[in-house]
């Protein structure tokens, strides 16, 4: 189960290439197209390699693609800026082994000070997306029926595990699938970073036994979370709609903070202060 679900050039580049609206890039309809997206020989030609090397390539037997054919497969499948770094790092691996950041280190004592003095809701993430710290508004933004000391716990809470095997924190999404989605995209992006680290493996070899884990894990998306906004139906103020923007910590091997916020004078603003009140009692 485990080897399923680790990130390979070859799975990428096929899901890809199925992911392609050939009708969109100008691309002939002749004949019936067995399944979604662009034919072999059509992104061979697009890229300008051969369709047996492509073949090859999408069988994981190509051995080290170059940077230059890499670029040309990536404009020709139209990927995004952070699928096509995706796409180098599965052809080239960096080779990243930090072990993941002590939380109980003295190194960490200070980013946990920090969060704990912010008067907006904050937490700190692994590069796994365990939950290493947060505060109490924080803890009541993203999982208000866990106990504050249960960031505390070995092992602590896990965002993504919540989100999928969590109903409470499910309910607490207006759109549960956009925020599936990104966890997932963004968890594939870490395992293409880190494909030595046991507890992710570990993690994904759990989470995939989920249905809605899995189906989603099998599209291949990557996504980098970095700022937006998350949408609440918070069990104690409503509706509550809060921008964040992640902050990475230097030295952290991928750890980072999220802190959030509402805009002044808002409904929002105006519910965010009901809450800090709340857990002020």
């Amino acid at each position: 189960m485990i080897d399923e679900t680790a990130p390979t050039l070859s799975s990428f580049l096929r899901s890809r290439r199925a992911a392609v609206d050939a009708g969109a890039l100008g691309l002939p309809s002749y004949g019936r197209r067995r399944v979604p997206g662009l034919r072999r020989e059509e992104l061979a030609d697009l890229a300008g390699v051969s369709v047996n090397y492509l073949t090859r390539l999408e069988q994981g037997a190509a051995g080290n693609p170059s940077d230059e054919v890499l670029s040309a497969l990536a404009r020709a499948l139209q990927l995004s800026e952070v699928e096509r770094l995706h796409l180098l790092e599965l052809a080239h691996p960096s080779g990243q082994g930090a072990a993941p950041i002590d939380r109980h280190g003295a190194g960490f004592t200070g980013v946990r000070q920090l969060v704990e003095a912010m008067d907006t809701p904050a937490v700190v993430l692994s590069r796994n997306q365990d939950i290493l710290a947060w505060n109490r508004l924080g803890n009541a933004v993203l999982a208000p029926h866990v106990p504050y000391e249960d960031v505390h716990a070995d092992p602590p809470p896990n965002k993504v595990r919540q989100t999928f095997l969590d109903p409470e924190v499910r309910s607490l999404f207006v759109d549960w699938e956009v925020e599936a989605e990104l966890a997932v995209a963004s968890l594939r992006w870490v395992a293409a970073q880190f494909p030595d680290d046991a507890a992710l493996r570990g993690l994904l070899g759990e989470l995939v036994l989920d249905r809605d884990f899995a189906r989603l894990w099998a599209l291949q998306a990557v996504e980098l979370c970095t700022s937006g906004v998350k949408r609440f139906h918070h069990p104690w103020v409503g509706r509550l709609d809060l921008g964040y923007q992640m902050l990475h910590l230097p030295e952290s091997d991928g750890a980072r903070m999220i802190a959030f916020s509402a805009t002044p004078g808002s409904s929002d603003d105006d519910a965010l202060t009901l809450l800090r009140h709340r857990v002020a009692d």
